[in-house]
């Protein structure tokens, strides 16, 4: 069984900037793609950002030029650095990640952390 743990969510103003990050707690297991949604109030979740294994990044067009993904491989965590807050950036967000235990290939997500950006 993995475990999903995410931090860094709050309240920040216009313009400003938040990192989050989610690390991956279990035993033998390895990590394929790891990524990050978003669900803003009312709405459906819509993807952020995915990072391959080998470190080939996807966004989400409403965030591209303004977030950045990153992981670190050692200590299966996943990385998001956003910069240029808006106010539509206000969601919860979840971490993903597809994990292998050497037969099958599940799908593991984050409780989700509040981001809120407003004045």
């Amino acid at each position: 069984q993995v475990q999903l743990v995410e931090s860094g969510g709050g309240l920040v103003q216009p313009g400003g900037s938040l990192r989050l990050s989610c690390v991956a707690f279990g035993s033998s297991f390895s990590i394929y793609t790891m990524g990050w949604y978003r669900q803003p109030p009312g709405k459906q979740r819509e993807l952020v950002a995915t990072i391959t294994r080998g470190g080939s990044t996807n966004y989400g067009d409403s965030v591209k030029g303004r977030f950045t993904i990153s992981r670190d491989n050692a200590k299966n965590t996943v990385y998001l650095q956003m910069n240029s807050l808006k106010p539509e950036d206000t969601a919860v967000y979840y971490c993903n990640f597809h994990v292998s235990n050497g037969m099958m290939i599940s799908d593991y997500w984050g409780q989700g952390t509040q981001v809120t950006i407003s004045s």
